[in-house]
């Protein structure tokens, strides 16, 4: 029997709900396919900072160096700054495991509807590849006279070829076992060093793939073809910044936010990989056992595939489309009144 070490940061808000039945799901998942999971739960979040002053002890990166993979719930909470939580745990995990693909699939599941009006299942499933260690998100840049009238920021973007080349082989990669096609989000009439650079690799890479469609689109006509065409696209590559923003559009448009599962990648596998849900850790609801644990269960099952138990990832994901399609166990925001924990053990009593 195959053992994983897997490390769990339940983080805050709802982040802490759907991780226990997204652990839920994988325990029984472990159970009827052949394999175990031992599990070391780290207290890393919000409530620490204010606690202790920290995101994560300094040590963090080396303690979860030795781990197969991570479940990261969400992070974030009012009282401590968006920047602070996001750069004092997320951001430095990705980039200390050099986790450079933000891999986020979205599809319309059974069961649910699109806020977008006749589109049918199989025209809403597609992938946003997104480079997740370098572009706008750069710490690069500072704030200058502060409180005075000529106060100004700067903020600077870093693209580097090797970092731009990985991300759009990625993609290509991942087309020839999808649609083989690939669209990339760039603004090169705005945005003059960085996208035209972004652009000349993305030229440079579709060359090698000749078998795989390939084009561009500037960011916001993109985001215009995801609402009216979205049956068009299938891979989408995408900077840090654009990334980021239309992962959220496309998880809008099948089903919202807490259906979209995500996974933070090093595809060498020299470092672990790191699976959560695209939504945030939402305050207003939090501790009321009423959140959606759909993407973090199916970021679950991103996370057991990545480790190569894809026959278990394939019924997760079977097991959350037939609750859904049943329709007999839903949380408020589908239209229900089940709570979190119903909705997990569902999905788990689906598996078998």
């Amino acid at each position: 029997m195959t053992a994983y070490r897997l490390a769990s940061i339940p983080g805050d808000g709802i982040g802490v709900d759907v991780t226990v039945e997204a652990r839920k799901v994988l325990d029984r998942s472990a159970e009827l396919f052949g394999f175990s999971l031992e599990w070391t739960e780290f207290d890393w979040s919000c409530e620490r900072y204010a606690r202790l002053g920290s995101m994560m002890p300094d040590d963090g990166v080396a303690q979860l160096s030795a781990f197969d993979g991570i479940l990261l719930g969400a992070v974030g909470f009012p009282g401590v700054p968006d920047h602070v939580s996001l750069w004092g745990l997320l951001i430095p995990l990705r980039r200390a495991f050099q986790q450079y693909v933000n891999l986020r699939p979205v599809r319309l599941l059974p069961g649910t509807t699109s806020v977008l009006a006749g589109r049918k299942a199989e025209e809403l499933e597609l992938v946003i590849v997104r480079e997740n260690s370098e572009g706008e998100y750069s710490a690069i840049g500072g704030r200058h006279n502060a409180g005075r009238p000529d106060e100004f920021v700067l903020q600077e973007s870093v693209f580097t070829r090797v970092g731009v080349t990985r991300i759009i082989r990625y993609a290509f990669e991942l087309a020839r076992t999808r649609s083989s096609r690939v669209c990339s989000a760039t603004k090169s009439n705005g945005l003059i060093h960085s996208m035209p650079f972004w652009d000349e690799i993305f030229a440079e890479v579709a060359a090698e793939f000749p078998d795989v469609h390939s084009e561009q689109m500037h960011v916001d006509a993109l985001a215009a073809r995801m609402v009216q065409a979205p049956d068009r696209l299938d891979i989408v590559v995408a900077s840090n910044l654009f990334g980021d923003i239309l992962s959220d559009l496309a998880a809008a448009i099948t089903g919202g936010l807490g259906m979209a599962p995500s996974g933070n990648i090093n595809p060498s596998g020299e470092f672990p990989s790191m699976f959560e849900a695209v939504h945030g850790s939402a305050p207003d609801i939090a501790g009321q056992g009423i959140a959606n644990p759909v993407a973090q269960i199916l970021a679950a099952a991103m996370l057991v595939e990545h480790l190569g138990e894809t026959v278990a990832a394939q019924a997760i994901r079977a097991a959350v489309d037939r609750v859904l399609d049943e329709g007999r166990v839903r949380t408020p925001d589908l239209g229900g009144t089940d709570t979190t924990e119903r909705l997990g053990t569902a999905v788990a009593e689906a598996l078998g």
